[in-house]
């Protein structure tokens, strides 16, 4: 049984078990989405000659054809739109029904079974390869959404900067320690067990989701309202648009979130595949690169908690969106060397975590006193999924119309200075009370 945390922010242990879940899944982002799988998919879509020169890096997808790394961006933008159209759908019985929990765990299991079907990855059989992947995508993401839902019930304003902030350090410990593993036994064994490590990342997934799944409340509301909860979502979601308009503050920020996202996630996602392509790293290289930005995302997440309490969450977020600027010009111009690589890597792992964790604690202090927080959080997940289809379909685009991925990093800085812009027209009436307790 969950515990509820009726009546209290103080329960610890259930702020714990929350973190935990970062701890739990963040190695599905590390491994599979930004370390092992990127160079192992790039490996065998990919046809070279004995002296390591491209023939080919074209595969065959229904029947057309794609670059591989066009095709990958193409899949994983695919299953942001599936979740952008099943979180409306479930976010009125996670809050009404108390479904919120069950609803976590399902997208657990599954993207757990996306992972371990990557095993059985064949670049002959694509269709159903990269099934596996928008399966183990989809769940990852699915569960964010309702796993960032419980911050605002589970701590107190005063808490969620901190406590967003340690649920993202613990995600970058954890997926580092099963990196190390999987390094270890790819590399001190030999490369055909390559695959093992995405079964490893359901196992890890799947066992350290477990302190969460008993400990966060499953409480549902006690007022339940009239008609289909199936379609209520939806119901909800044209609510909380609707309130929007009455809250300019809100609105601001989400408009800029929006454009953030295009940026941040997409950048996330691909600069593995840019590493390989672009700059031609080595597979030790990437694996360098990768943990350098992990190790960097520590110490940035705090420093940007830090930042936030000093100045406030709006103009934290506004220094962090010039860097994110700063770091893709730079790796425009300059990431074409495996230093320069190793350079942009450092300022994204800085930036990564750090932003990515005031974003949603400033947006759960903005928040109206309410009951249904899943669905405003819903909200926020279809904002966040709807710019990362538009950042992902726009880089597979320019990189398929321009031949370079490097054309795609220049649209990222456009895509920030807007979001710099939005974020400056939040009323100031509202930034004092965004301060990091």
């Amino acid at each position: 049984m969950a515990e509820t945390t009726s009546g209290t922010h103080a329960n610890k242990k259930v702020q714990n078990a929350w973190a935990l879940y970062d701890w739990a899944n963040s190695v599905y982002s590390l491994v599979i989405t930004t370390a092992i799988f990127p160079i192992f998919y790039n490996a065998v879509t990919t046809v070279r000659d004995d002296d390591g020169n491209l023939i080919s890096d074209v595969v065959t997808f229904w029947g057309k054809e794609f670059l591989n790394t066009q095709l990958y961006s193409y899949v994983l933008a695919t299953s942001f739109v599936v979740i952008i159209v099943m979180s409306p759908l479930l976010s009125g019985m996670a809050d009404y029904a108390g479904k919120k929990l069950d609803f976590m765990k399902i997208f657990c299991y599954g993207g757990a079974l996306g992972c371990v079907s990557l095993f059985w990855f064949n670049p002959e059989h694509l269709e159903w390869s990269m099934g596996a992947l928008f399966l183990a995508n989809l769940g990852f993401w699915g569960s964010l959404g309702f796993y960032n839902a419980y911050l605002p019930e589970i701590a107190t304003k005063e808490e969620q900067d901190k406590l967003g902030a340690r649920g993202y350090v613990m995600g970058y410990i954890g997926s580092v320690l099963l990196l190390v593993v999987c390094l270890a036994m790819i590399m001190g064994v030999g490369n055909h067990l390559t695959k093992w490590a995405f079964v490893l990342v359901a196992v890890w997934w799947v066992t350290w989701s477990q302190p969460a799944f008993r400990r966060l409340p499953s409480t549902p509301q006690e007022t339940r309202p009239e008609g289909n909860l199936l379609t209520q979502g939806f119901k909800e979601l044209r609510g909380v648009a609707k309130d929007l308009k009455g809250q300019l503050h809100l609105t601001r920020f989400l408009s800029s979130f929006f454009v953030m996202s295009m940026a941040i996630q997409t950048i996330m996602l691909m600069a593995t595949s840019f590493g390989i392509k672009e700059v031609q790293l080595s597979s030790a290289e990437l694996i360098v690169a990768t943990l350098l930005v992990q190790f960097v995302a520590i110490p940035g997440a705090f420093f940007v908690a830090w930042l936030s309490g000093k100045i406030g969450n709006v103009k934290a977020l506004n220094c962090c969106i010039l860097a994110w600027c700063a770091v893709c010009a730079y790796a425009y111009w300059f990431a074409s060397t495996k230093e320069g690589f190793y350079v942009a890597a450092a300022g994204i792992g800085w930036l990564m975590g750090g932003t990515q964790s005031l974003n949603r604690s400033t947006y759960s202090k903005l928040l109206p006193k309410t009951e249904d927080n899943a669905s405003y959080f819903s909200f926020y997940e279809v904002l966040e999924k709807g710019g990362l289809v538009i950042g992902m379909f726009g880089w597979g685009y320019i990189e398929g119309l321009t031949g370079s991925m490097r054309n795609s990093i220049l649209a990222l800085v456009g895509l920030f200075g807007l979001a710099f812009l939005v974020l400056m027209l939040m009323p100031k009436s509202h930034r004092g009370h965004l301060s990091a307790a």
